[in-house]
C-alpha cells in the first residue's frame, strides 16, 4: 500500500510558446538515434518502467542469459551478488560470450553483443534451441542503462574483459591471464540519471530466483548480499532436483492437499517441450502459474489456454464415464474444475512470440494445441491409474459445480434487472447527488454510530456513506452462494453497481474512490481485513485500477491553549507532545526527561498524559495537565461530524492509503494463511511475527 494525499482542482494545461505556423518540421528535425540511444531516450519501452520493476529487470536480463546457457546444457552454477555502491554481479560457468571478430560489425563479438540492439545468439543458427531472450536487447539494454558496466569472459583458454559507460565501451576487449574454466561475469551499476531511486529489494530477488531454480531443475543458483561492508554477507542457495514437483509442494505447503500424488508430465511434442505439474487442495481459489522458456507469463497465453481446455475436457470425460455426473447433467465448467487447483504450466519453445519486451503473454498458436494434446493424454492416464485421487478431485469439482448453480440462483435474486436503479439501492446507503463516477466516492463505515457522524460531516454532492453492522462474512471460507446470503455484503454489491464473479463489470462502478473507514483498534483492523479479503477475491479489478483506499483517521487530538493538532501514530504523538511542551527534539536526554514528565498512564480504555484513576479520568478520555489536553480516539463514533470531516473526509486535509497488489501470488498466499481454514499455518505466522506487533488492543 502507498499513501497518497488527495487533492482537488482542475489540471492546468500548459501550451508551448510557438503557434502551429511557427513549428519547424524539416529534414533537420528528423532525429536518428544511433547505437543504444533509443534505450536511454525511452527506457520504459525496453524494461517496462524506470521504477522498482524496471530496476530489477536489469538483473533478470543478465540472469536470463545465464539460464539460457543452463537450459542449453552448458551451465550448472549461477551466482548473483549484490555489492556496495548499487553494483550487481551475475556469474555463470557457461561457455562464455564469444570474443572473436564479428563478420558484420568487424568488432569483437563481445562488444557487439554488449553495445548493439538486436544482436545475440538467439536469432538463428544453433547456438540456442531454447532461450528466454526474444528481441536480443537484454544485456545491451542493461549496458545502456548502467553508469558503469564490466564484462569478464573466460573462453578460449584466457580471460577477456571490457568496460562500458552508458552503453558505450570505455576500454577495448583486453586479453588477460590464462583460464582453464569457461564462463561469463557481468557486473553493472544502474544509472541514477535513469532510475530515480536505486534500491534493490532482497526478498523480491530471492523470490524470483527461487522460482527460476524450480524451473531449471538441477541448476544451482546462489545469491549473495554483500552491500554493507560492516556486516557479514547474507547467502542463499537454491537447488531443486525435483523441479516443478518440488515447486508444487512449496506452493501448497500451507494447504490441505486432496491428492496423494502430484500429477506431473514432461514431454516433447512437435519440437515444444511441455512440463506440467498440478495438485488439488481444499482451498476455494485457484493458483495457476505459466512460463515460457522460464519467463513468467503473468497474463497467460496460448499455453495456459491449452492446459485449461485439456483439464476441463479430461475431467468431464472421466466423470461421465465413471458415473459421477449423469448424461442429463450439464458439463463441468472451467471455473468448476479450477477451484482448489494449484497448477504450473511450463513450455520451452524455439521461437516464442511474446506480447512486448516484458513478455507477459505467450502468443504462439501452436503452443495451445501442443499443450492440449500432452496434458489431455497424460491427465487422462493419471485419473485412470489413481482412482483414489480421481475420486477426491471429482468430489471437489462437482461440489463446486453445485455451489455455482446455487450461486447463480442467488445472484439472480440479488442482482435482478433494475436492481441498481436509484430506488433499489440499499436503504442504509446515504448516496451522493452526483451521478458522475469519476468525481464520486463512497465511504464504507464501521457501525451505525460512525455512519451517523460521517453522514452529517460529509459533502453530499460527491460523498456517499454506507455503514456496515458488525463483521461481514469471511469470504475466504465461503462460496458465492453463502456470501450472497449475507445482508451486509449484498448491500455493498448493489451499492457499488459492478455485480460480481462472471457478471462483474468495472464500467458500472458507481464510485471511483471506494474508501474503507474503520476504527483504529483491533476490531477495526479485523473488519478492514475482512473487507480487503472480499475486494481481493471478488473485486480485484477495482484494486488493480486504483479505486480502493483506506481512510486514515487520527489516533489523538492534542491541544494546548488555542492550538490543536491531530496525530496519526504514537511516534507522531510523542513528537507533537515535545513541540507543544517546549522540549527540544534534538536533545535526546532532555527529550527523554520531558517524556517522563509527561508519561502516559493507562486509564480504562483511554490514555492521558500524567494522570491516574484517582486523579479523575473523564469518560471522554480528555485529561488536562499543565494546559495540555490529549484525547485518544478509540472509535470514529467518538468524533463529532466536524472533526471527522476535518481530519478524515476533507480532500484538502485527509491522507488515504491506496490499496495496491504488487505481488499477486504472495498476496494470495497471505490471504490463505490469515483467512483460510488451516489453523497451523496461521499459528506459525502469528508466532513468527508476534514480536513486531505494537500496541495490540486486548
Amino acid at each position: 500500500m502507498s499513501k497518497k494525499k488527495q487533492k482537488t482542482g482542475k489540471p492546468t494545461i500548459h501550451t508551448a510558446g510557438l503557434n502551429n505556423n511557427q513549428v519547424s518540421y524539416e529534414a533537420k528535425d528528423i532525429y536518428v538515434l544511433e547505437g543504444l540511444e533509443p534505450v536511454r531516450k525511452r527506457p520504459g519501452m525496453y524494461i517496462g518502467s524506470t521504477g522498482p520493476d524496471g530496476l530489477h529487470h536489469l538483473i533478470w536480463e543478465c540472469v536470463d542469459n545465464s539460464l539460457d546457457e543452463a537450459m542449453a546444457g552448458y551451465a550448472k552454477h549461477i551466482e548473483i551478488e549484490l555489492l556496495a555502491n548499487n553494483r550487481v554481479s551475475v556469474k555463470d560457468d557457461g561457455r562464455g560470450i564469444p570474443v572473436d571478430t564479428h563478420p558484420q560489425t568487424k568488432k569483437s563479438a563481445l562488444e557487439t553483443v554488449m553495445t548493439t540492439l538486436h544482436a545475440g545468439g538467439k536469432f538463428g543458427g544453433q547456438s540456442y534451441k531454447i532461450a528466454g531472450g526474444l528481441h536480443g536487447v537484454g544485456v545491451s539494454v542493461v549496458c545502456a542503462l548502467s553508469r558503469w558496466m564490466k564484462t569478464e569472459v573466460a573462453r578460449n583458454g584466457y580471460l577477456w574483459t571490457q568496460e562500458y559507460a552508458r552503453g558505450k565501451p570505455i576500454t577495448k576487449v583486453t586479453k588477460g591471464a590464462k583460464a582453464e574454466h569457461t564462463g561469463t561475469v557481468v557486473s553493472f551499476e544502474p544509472d541514477p540519471e535513469i532510475f530515480g531511486e536505486i534500491c534493490f529489494d532482497w526478498k523480491h530477488i530471492l523470490d524470483h530466483l527461487r522460482e527460476q531454480a524450480y524451473l531449471t531443475r538441477g541448476v544451482s543458483i546462489r545469491v549473495v548480499d554483500a552491500r554493507e561492508a560492516s556486516k557479514p554477507s547474507i547467502t542463499h542457495s537454491f537447488y531443486f532436483e525435483g523441479g516443478l514437483i518440488a515447486y508444487i509442494h512449496y506452493l501448497t505447503r500451507t494447504e490441505a492437499p486432496l491428492q496423494k500424488d502430484v500429477f506431473y508430465v514432461s514431454r516433447e511434442h512437435e519440437s515444444i517441450v511441455v512440463e506440467i505439474a498440478l495438485r488439488y487442495t481444499n482451498d476455494l481459489q485457484a493458483t495457476e502459474l505459466s512460463f515460457a522458456n522460464n519467463i513468467r507469463t503473468g497474463e497467460g497465453g496460448m499455453h495456459l489456454t491449452g492446459f485449461r481446455t485439456a483439464l476441463t475436457r479430461a475431467l468431464n470425460d472421466y466423470a461421465r464415464a465413471n458415473g459421477y455426473i449423469k448424461e442429463s447433467d450439464e458439463n463441468l465448467t472451467g471455473d468448476d474444475v479450477r477451484e482448489g487447483l494449484v497448477g504450473i504450466v511450463s513450455v520451452k519453445i524455439r521461437e516464442p512470440q511474446f506480447e512486448g519486451q516484458t513478455k507477459a503473454k505467450l502468443g504462439n498458436p501452436e503452443a495451445r494445441s501442443v499443450v492440449d494434446t500432452v496434458m489431455g493424454a497424460a491427465f487422462k492416464e493419471f485419473l485412470e491409474k489413481n482412482a483414489q485421487d480421481a475420486r477426491a478431485i471429482l468430489d471437489k469439482v462437482i461440489l463446486a459445480a453445485k455451489a455455482r448453480q446455487a450461486a447463480k440462483a442467488a445472484k439472480e435474486a440479488v442482482l435482478r434487472k433494475g436492481a441498481l436503479d436509484g430506488a433499489s439501492l440499499p436503504g442504509k446507503l446515504a448516496d451522493c447527488s452526483s451521478r458522475r463516477a469519476e468525481e464520486s466516492e463512497i465511504f464504507i463505515v464501521e457501525g451505525d454510530s460512525a455512519g451517523g457522524s460521517a453522514k452529517q460531516g460529509r459533502d453530499r454532492s460527491f460523498q456517499a456513506i454506507l455503514p456496515l453492522r458488525g463483521k461481514i462474512l469471511n469470504v475466504e471460507k465461503a462460496r458465492v452462494d453463502k456470501m450472497l446470503v449475507n445482508q451486509e455484503i449484498r448491500a455493498l454489491i448493489v451499492a457499488l453497481g459492478t455485480a460480481i464473479a462472471n457478471d462483474f463489470n468495472l464500467a458500472k462502478l458507481r464510485y471511483h474512490r471506494v474508501i474503507i473507514m474503520t476504527d483504529a483498534d483491533s476490531d477495526g483492523a479485523h473488519i478492514r481485513t475482512l473487507l480487503l479479503t472480499l475486494f481481493y477475491r471478488y473485486f480485484i479489478p477495482i484494486i488493480e485500477r486504483g479505486h480502493l483506499y483506506i481512510a486514515q483517521p487520527p489516533l489523538y487530538r492534542i491541544q494546548k491553549g488555542k492550538e490543536a493538532r491531530y496525530v496519526y501514530s504514537d511516534q507522531e504523538k510523542e513528537k507533537v507532545m515535545r513541540e507543544l511542551s517546549g522540549v527540544p527534539a534534538k536533545s535526546e536526554s532532555r527529550a527523554s526527561k520531558g517524556v517522563r514528565k509527561l508519561k502516559l498512564t493507562k486509564i480504562s480504555d483511554e490514555e492521558a498524559i500524567g494522570a491516574s484513576e484517582e486523579e479523575g479520568a473523564a469518560a471522554t478520555g480528555e485529561i488536562e495537565i499543565k494546559g495540555m489536553v490529549v484525547q485518544r480516539y478509540k472509535g470514529l463514533g467518538e468524533m463529532n461530524p466536524e472533526q471527522l470531516w476535518e481530519t478524515t473526509m476533507n480532500p484538502s486535509n485527509r491522507v488515504l492509503k491506496q490499496v495496491m497488489v504488487e505481488d499477486a501470488a504472495e498476496a494470495d498466499r497471505l490471504f490463505d494463511i490469515l483467512m483460510g481454514d488451516e489453523v497451523a499455518p496461521r499459528k506459525k505466522f502469528i508466532q513468527t511475527h508476534a514480536q513486531n506487533v505494537r500496541n495490540l488492543d486486548i
